[in-house]
């Protein structure tokens, strides 16, 4: 376990495995531990770096409202800190696949490859409405749910609610104490807010950088199913064609395919390939970029 500053917040990042980088990115209000099923089929072939965004897992307080690119440059400083090396094949669950996908534009150089998770799907995002107004509530509401004890009261409970409504089938695998540690703080009550409210307007970044930034990298796109209508999976095959990316299916899953079927993750990963090391001069430019 390792903990760096990165803009002054605390990140919590793991290390594990050996072989090319890969970093894996959870969904909104989730923690390092929810791959944990994932790592170990990866490790022995990829440097597996997990993190945990600042309020979420054991990251500490966020100092800012999250936008687009600065999760991409979040990304990128992750993985300076940890030192792996790049290019990495990027790996985004659910409202990460944003991040990653910003990453991946961004940062070309540093992208072997990216992995969207049955990731967010928006195709004609629109800004929101008063965002000051919306940003100020969502901060008020925060602190008065915070005040009355919520985190504390239910936020283990509603973690457990949420990924037993995520899966497929089965509760959640996540040990009891880390649990406590992740969801019974303001922090995350406060940062699960913030990014759901900032939701759209990564959508609408993410819109922005498609028209003017390329992506240079292998894309598989994996898509969750399980049963009934397929509208969802319709959405993320049109997202896989407009990317020129693979489309996989793993079925039969829930949104969190990474907790129903992580050997699915780890093949849409290893497929996905990887590219030569950057040298050092080549390393340092990519990073000041």
């Amino acid at each position: 376990m390792t903990f760096v500053r990165i803009g002054g917040v605390p990140h919590h990042i793991r290390v594990e495995g050996t072989g090319p980088a890969c970093l894996l990115s959870v969904g909104l209000g989730m923690a390092w531990f929810d791959w944990d099923p994932v790592v170990p089929l990866l490790a022995p072939h990829r440097t597996v770096v997990r993190f945990d965004r600042p309020g979420l897992g054991l990251s500490g307080h966020a100092r800012a409202w999250p936008t687009l690119t600065g999760e991409a440059e979040r990304i990128a400083r992750v993985l300076d800190a940890t030192g792996v090396g790049t290019p990495a094949t990027v790996v985004g669950h659910s409202l990460a696949g944003f991040h990653c996908e910003a990453f991946a534009r961004l940062y070309p150089e540093r992208t072997a490859g990216l992995v969207l998770v049955d990731t967010a799907v928006e195709e004609k995002p629109r800004p929101r409405a008063a965002p000051a107004l919306r940003d100020a509530a969502t901060r008020a509401c925060g602190t008065l749910l915070a005040g009355a004890g919520l985190p504390r009261a239910v936020g283990p409970l509603l973690r457990r609610t949420a990924v037993r409504a995520g899966r497929r089938g089965g509760g959640d695998p996540a040990p009891a104490d880390l649990v406590r540690r992740a969801y019974s703080t303001s922090r995350f009550l406060r940062a699960v807010l913030a990014e759901n409210a900032r939701y759209r307007d990564q959508a609408v970044e993410l819109a922005s950088l498609r028209q003017w930034l390329p992506l240079d990298a292998r894309v598989t796109v994996l898509a969750a199913h399980a049963g009934g209508p397929r509208r969802w999976l319709e959405r993320q095959e049109r997202l896989a064609e407009r990317l020129g990316g693979t489309f996989r299916v793993s079925a039969p899953a829930g949104h969190l395919v990474m907790l129903d079927r992580p050997r699915d993750v780890a093949d849409a990963v290893l497929e996905t390939g990887t590219r030569p090391p950057l040298a050092d001069e080549d390393e340092g430019r990519a990073r000041e970029a």
